[in-house]
């Protein structure tokens, strides 16, 4: 009977009896690139994606996938490689081997809460202390219809969310339905929730402000405004919005924190001017011999590949 030829594995093991089996099996595993690190991992510490077929190490997806979670508002996670062609979706299996239990549920209840928003036959109750569920049905011609709550009995516009009343119109902005007389020993006055809650003016989210400035960045759109007149903040980076008008003054911290923020700002764009101007110069003069240099590593390589070949050298004929 024929023996059976040794395997990798038992070779090493008999050249090296004193490492341990799973140590040499992931040596001898195939080598992965992780563009997320930029290291070589061994395939038993990497995970492919079921969709796109893309690699990464095991430590930088779950870093990926618990940021994506915190920071995602439930939108699809996707595969972090910005050159993938296939931008294929993490499967719920993939993002819940790769993130906590309780992670998982927190991921869960944002991708429902987001798929309710996108999804134009729901909507949210906009009382308080119900935010069910409601369905919706298209009116006329795109027009706004009546939407009862089953749970509060809470009667509301599909378009504004505000109290459906008869030759109900619609205004440019509406604010939360406060919960009804039996439930007012449990909110706060209106005049105080009004400065607290408000909607972004990009995507409607209501947002609550409990402290800190007046400068607002909403976390579904990454839209940044002011909190008292809703102004779009997103190119104001040096705060002038607060110097004038009626919101002047009102950003929340002191004169000075407001002068120590400009100063930071002005300090980096001088220093990457200056870094630029310095560095011109340098590069404009070194770039012949960059050049030269790389002339002569082609020329290198070229003469190597033809010594290979076995063809004679031009140069030395």
């Amino acid at each position: 009977m024929a023996n059976r030829s040794p395997t990798p594995s038992q070779e090493a093991m008999d050249l090296a009896p004193g490492i341990p089996e799973a140590e040499i099996d992931s040596q001898l595993a195939p080598r992965v690139f992780c563009k997320l690190c930029l290291s070589v991992h061994s395939s038993a510490f990497t995970k492919e994606l079921q969709r796109c077929r893309c690699n990464f190490c095991t430590a930088c997806l779950q870093q990926y996938v618990q940021l994506a979670i915190r920071e995602g508002g439930g939108a699809p996670i996707t595969c972090p490689d910005m050159a993938c062609q296939e931008s294929g979706e993490l499967l719920d299996s993939e993002i819940a081997s790769l993130a906590t239990a309780d992670q998982v549920k927190l991921y869960q209840r944002l991708k429902f809460e987001r798929e309710v928003k996108l999804d134009p036959s729901k909507a949210w109750c906009p009382v308080l202390e119900c935010q069910a569920v409601c369905t919706v049905q298209p009116g006329p011609e795109g027009q706004p219809t009546a939407v009862p709550c089953l749970t509060c009995h809470t009667v509301f516009c599909s378009n504004c969310r505000g109290p459906w009343q008869d030759d109900h119109t619609c205004p440019q902005r509406q604010t939360l339905i406060w919960p009804s007389a039996s439930h007012k020993s449990r909110a706060r006055s209106n005049s105080s929730l009004d400065l607290s809650i408000k909607q972004c003016p990009m995507c409607d989210v209501y947002i609550e402000r409990n402290q800190g400035c007046a400068q607002m960045l909403c976390k579904s759109c990454k839209h940044t405004f002011c909190w008292y007149c809703l102004q779009n903040l997103d190119g104001d980076i040096f705060l002038r919005h607060y110097d004038k008008g009626p919101c002047r003054n009102k950003l929340g911290h002191s004169r000075a924190s407001v002068m120590w923020n400009r100063t930071q700002v002005v300090g980096i764009l001088a220093g990457v001017s200056i870094i630029v101007l310095v560095a011109s110069p340098i590069l404009l003069l070194a770039s012949p011999c960059i050049l030269c240099c790389i002339c002569k590593m082609c020329t290198g390589k070229m003469k190597k590949k033809k010594k290979d070949l076995g063809q004679p050298d031009s140069s030395t004929l």
